[in-house]
């Protein structure tokens, strides 16, 4: 199957993605080819289903059924916290990014399609009991940023401080 994606249009789409990772305190993986080929990916799949579903992971072609696959993906902040990388290593941390340390191998962490229908399915009948959270809230003690996750982020996507500036709000 011929590749409905053109180099100009992956270079800017490649553009694009690290423009926003940066201002958002992420990184794109430093290895150019490789980001290209899942770049090739997120275009494919965008042409195919409407949105840029993870490469790596195979859509249903049902938006609502693949939101946790939509690029950046639901899964790609633990990720980062724990290997270094997303799933499909698109996105990366500084350190990896640098060449300080190399990415672990990173296990899928998406539930197989029973078990998100079941959750799904128990989220609807159950709702949110008021005053409960499922991940703590982190605030950034310099500009105010909350975030709602198993930890901080890498680096605040507002003012650009570090982690270990961000406190448990919640």
């Amino acid at each position: 199957m011929p590749d409905p994606a053109s180099d100009g249009e992956v270079d800017r789409f490649m553009s694009d993605l690290a423009s926003e990772a940066e201002a958002g305190g992420y990184h794109l993986n430093p290895d150019r080819e490789f980001t290209r080929g899942l770049v090739r990916g997120l275009l494919a799949n965008r042409e195919r289903y409407g949105y840029i579903s993870c490469p790596c992971r195979l859509a249903s072609g049902n938006r609502e059924d693949d939101l946790d696959i939509i690029c950046p993906c639901d899964y790609r902040d633990p990720d980062l916290a724990d290997y270094g990388a997303c799933y499909c290593a698109l996105y990366v941390t500084a350190d990896v990014e640098g060449g300080v340390r190399a990415a672990d191998s990173v296990p899928e962490r998406r539930p197989p399609p029973g078990e998100r229908r079941r959750q799904k399915e128990e989220r609807a009948l159950a709702g949110v009991a008021p005053g409960t959270l499922k991940y703590p809230v982190w605030r950034c003690r310099v500009c105010g940023y909350l975030c709602a996750r198993s930890e901080p982020p890498e680096t605040c996507p507002i003012c650009r401080v570090p982690r270990d500036r961000f406190e448990r709000f919640m």
